[in-house]
C-alpha cells in the first residue's frame, strides 16, 4: 500500500483507538452496544462507514476510498410492529477501477431497505424483519452505479444472548427500469448474502465476524469479503457513539472486483429512545 494511503488510513484509526478508551462503559453502555448489532433494533443509528479496497481494475491495481452513510430509523406503525428504514448512500473515489488511469468521484447508487419487524422476539427468541429492498439510481457518474431502477425482497433473522449476536441478512434486487441514454447497460440480478456474529463484552467492547457475500446472476460472478471488526461504544459530548475498526480479506473476488486486503472504520451516531 502507498504511505499516502496508510497514512490516511492511520489518521482515522487512531483517533478511533484513543477515543475509545475515553469513557468508561456500564451495563446500559454494553446493552446499548449489543442493540447496535441488531439490524432492526428500536434504535435510531447513522453509521458513517470509511471502506478502502485495492487490487479493482482491468490490471487489478486500482484501488477505492469509499463512505458509506447509513442512517437506520424505526418508525413504530402499531403496537406490536416496526417498519425499520436502512439506507445506504455511497460516496466513492475509485482510480483504475473502470480503466487504467480513470479516476472516478462522486456518490453512487442507494440501496434503501424498509423492514417490517415485530417490536418483540418470538417465544423462541428469535428477530426477524421483512420487506422491499429498493435499487435507486443516484450515481454522478456513470461508472459508480448501475443507472438503472431495482426492487426486490430483503430478510434479516436473528438471535441475541449472553452477549452474542448471530444471525443473517439477505436481499435480492432486480432491475425494472433504465435511466434515460444508458439502455445498453446490462440488467441487474443481484444476490445480497450477509451472515454475522458479534460478541459484545460487559464494557461495551463488540467483537465481530461477518460475510458481505454477493452473487451477479447475469455475469455468473461472486464477491466474497471476510470482514473482521472490534468497536467501542462510548461517549463524546454527552452522546452515545460508536467507534469500529478492521480489516477485510477478500475471499473469492469477481475479475475486475477487490482482491486481497482492504480496510474499513466506521463511526456511529446513537439516538437512543
Amino acid at each position: 500500500m502507498m504511505p499516502g494511503r496508510l497514512l490516511f488510513l492511520t489518521s482515522i484509526l487512531l483517533p478511533v483507538a484513543a477515543l475509545a478508551q475515553a469513557a468508561p462503559p456500564g451495563g446500559d453502555a454494553a446493552d446499548l452496544a449489543q442493540k447496535l448489532s441488531n439490524p432492526v433494533a428500536s434504535l435510531i443509528s447513522v453509521p458513517f462507514q470509511f471502506n478502502y479496497d485495492q487490487g479493482l481494475g482491468p490490471g487489478q491495481d486500482g484501488h477505492r476510498l469509499s463512505m458509506n452513510l447509513q442512517p437506520v430509523v424505526p418508525v413504530p406503525i402499531s403496537d406490536d410492529w416496526n417498519m425499520i428504514s436502512r439506507t445506504i448512500l455511497p460516496v466513492e473515489r475509485q482510480v483504475g477501477v473502470s480503466a487504467r488511469g480513470d479516476d472516478e468521484f462522486g456518490l453512487g447508487d442507494i440501496t434503501q431497505s424498509l423492514f417490517f419487524s415485530p417490536k418483540a422476539p418470538t417465544a423462541g427468541g428469535t428477530i426477524w424483519g421483512v420487506g422491499p429492498a429498493f435499487l435507486v439510481p443516484t450515481a454522478t457518474d456513470d461508472k459508480l452505479g448501475a443507472k438503472k431502477w431495482g426492487v426486490g425482497p430483503t430478510i434479516v433473522v436473528l438471535r441475541q444472548a449472553h452477549g452474542v449476536t448471530y444471525g443473517f441478512l439477505a436481499n435480492q434486487i432486480w432491475s425494472f427500469a433504465t435511466v434515460g441514454g444508458y439502455h445498453e447497460r446490462p440488467p441487474v440480478s443481484s444476490l445480497f448474502l450477509q451472515p454475522f456474529v458479534s460478541y459484545t463484552t460487559p464494557t461495551a467492547w463488540t467483537y465481530g465476524v461477518n460475510l458481505e457475500s454477493s452473487y451477479n446472476w447475469h455475469a455468473r460472478e461472486a464477491s466474497v469479503p471476510l470482514n473482521l471488526t472490534v468497536g467501542k461504544l462510548t461517549k463524546a459530548a454527552g452522546m452515545p457513539i460508536s467507534f469500529t475498526g478492521g480489516v477485510r480479506y477478500w475471499l473469492h473476488g469477481a475479475d475486475a472486483g477487490p482482491h486481497g486486503w482492504g480496510f474499513r472504520a466506521v463511526i456511529t451516531l446513537l439516538f437512543p429512545k
